[in-house]
């Protein structure tokens, strides 16, 4: 991927959305960031076997996920087709139920073009049931001077399930990720109240959800919110023609038109022969929402300079901003292979 192709890979998905919180202004920003498990991005073709015990739908849960999985529209994984799978590997007397035994897993991976296969085991999946009572109140009289107690039937439902995940390099013949997974979740329903308990297949099945959008997010680049603050107070003995470019200049950030916002603070730095940290500072934002990220660095370290005492929003963005680049690095690395 060439280094024009990351800059607009990067600037289709960064946005910014301004509030007010007190006198200052935050700016929310996404930011790539890499997989978690690096060798993930080495092994795109994947095979999802049945789970051992799989009642509730995890593997296929899974494989819906990964077979879905986008990063800035474009898919990173792609899956063999399950039914393909099952077919191949039954003629090959690989699998046993179903499930594909551990034994055969390299074997199994080569077979079918997978470069890892995902396997995994559903401990438990258990649902129960408390009934009880509940002790409630209400006044007998307009102006409630006496009250009454009385009981209400009550049904309390905990769901929880637990599974282990692994995910095996067919060439190397080792685990890339393996780990295990417990989720739980508590529902209550009082006779007086108009909650709706779950059924017991749609609360696993709600659980085993959880359990695959954790597992798939480890595997995939994806996008992290951070805010950052900008500076709407002027550092300068600004003329009021420059306070009034500032002041639309954060204007048009908040109506999402940062190419407006650039011109005008670039328009300000310059007005101030480069002496106003304010103005290279809310540039160097606009130009990390942008994805310029060697200007926005550019920008911040011209700020740090002019800083006369410390300011938070400067130290911060300093070193921030080469985080984010070695993040956005690594990431478009594990897109590119």
């Amino acid at each position: 991927m060439s280094l024009r192709m990351k800059g607009m890979f990067f600037a289709l998905a960064a946005w910014m959305v301004l509030a007010s919180t007190g006198c200052s202004k935050n700016v929310k920003i996404q930011v790539l960031e890499p997989a978690k498990i690096d060798r993930a991005a080495q092994t795109k073709q994947i095979a999802v076997s049945d789970f051992k015990d799989d009642t509730v739908g995890l593997a296929g849960k899974i494989e819906a996920l990964l077979a879905n999985q986008t990063v800035d529209g474009q898919k990173y994984f792609t899956t063999v087709s399950r039914n393909e799978m099952d077919r191949i590997l039954e003629e090959q007397k690989l699998q046993y139920s179903g499930v594909v035994k551990d034994s055969n897993m390299v074997e199994a991976g080569e077979i079918l073009g997978a470069q890892a296969f995902i396997s995994g085991e559903v401990i438990s999946a258990s649902v129960k049931d408390n009934r009880h009572y509940e002790k409630r109140t209400k006044c007998i009289d307009d102006k409630c001077k006496e009250i009454r107690s009385y009981l209400v039937s009550c049904l309390s439902r905990s769901i929880d399930l637990s599974a282990n995940i692994k995910m095996t390099d067919v060439s190397k013949a080792d685990i890339i990720y393996a780990d295990a997974f417990s989720k739980n979740y508590q529902w209550k329903h009082c006779q007086d109240d108009r909650n709706v308990l779950p059924s017991k297949s749609d609360g696993l099945g709600k659980l085993a959800s959880e359990i695959a959008n954790e597992f798939v997010y480890q595997l995939t680049p994806h996008y992290t919110t951070m805010s950052v603050s900008l500076l709407d107070d002027p550092d300068l003995d600004y003329t009021s023609k420059q306070e009034n470019t500032l002041d639309i200049a954060i204007d048009y950030i908040e109506a999402g038109r940062l190419d407006k916002a650039e011109q005008l603070l670039g328009t300000l730095l310059t007005s101030t022969q480069n002496r106003s940290y304010v103005a290279a500072y809310n540039l160097g934002v606009v130009k990390e929402a942008q994805g310029e990220l060697e200007d926005a660095k550019r920008l911040y370290l011209m700020a740090d300079k002019l800083q006369k005492e410390p300011v938070d929003e400067i130290n911060q963005a300093v070193v921030r901003i080469d985080q984010i680049m070695l993040k956005r690095e690594k990431a478009l690395s594990q897109i590119s292979r």
